[in-house]
């Protein structure tokens, strides 16, 4: 395999690829028939160049297509990480970490994921993020310093682990 198309792989959890595969299930099965029943009672309108609901609804259409699109080829470009056995005595992507900001003393919890399925209000945190970059590799009692628009951010790794913390406790 040549390097620029193994670049193009993104390494993905089981999860995040199981959630790409319903998102695309829902758009091709439900949204796609949805907006074009739009368009064709929007046709039964009359004159197109001046009919707002054909316009809207065959902009909604475009967009369902775009994300169709984008959302196949993140899966056919998705490598599953071997979440059992990846190596949690280093951070990896499908690694669950928990670090304490040097600064404020806050300690958050996150799991390290592929950029298609990150959101930080989940708690998953982006590999390809600033701060996700900087633990990539690196051993729980590390110091990663991470340059942000604010200044520099330090952050100590406390605990890395292949469950979320509160499983793992259990």
């Amino acid at each position: 395999m040549s390097d620029a198309v193994e670049s193009a792989k993104n390494q993905m959890t089981s999860e995040g690829v199981r959630e790409l595969e319903e998102r695309l299930e829902r758009l091709k099965t439900v949204d796609r028939p949805a907006v074009a029943d739009e368009i064709k009672e929007a046709r039964a309108y009359g004159d197109l160049s001046e009919n707002a609901e054909y316009d809207a609804a065959k902009e909604k259409q475009a967009k369902i297509e775009g994300e169709i699109s984008n959302l196949e080829k993140q899966l056919r470009n998705a490598v599953v990480v071997d979440e059992e056995g990846v190596d949690s005595q280093l951070v990896n992507v499908g690694t669950y970490v928990r670090i304490l900001d040097k600064e404020t003393g806050d300690e958050e919890e996150y799991r390290i994921v592929s950029s298609a399925e990150a959101d930080l209000a989940r708690g998953k945190l982006s590999n390809e993020s600033p701060v996700g970059a900087s633990l990539l590799g690196r051993k729980a009692g590390a110091t990663v310093k991470v340059d942000a628009p604010g200044g520099a951010i330090r952050y100590k790794i406390l605990e890395i682990s292949k469950k979320p913390f509160d499983a793992a406790e259990a």
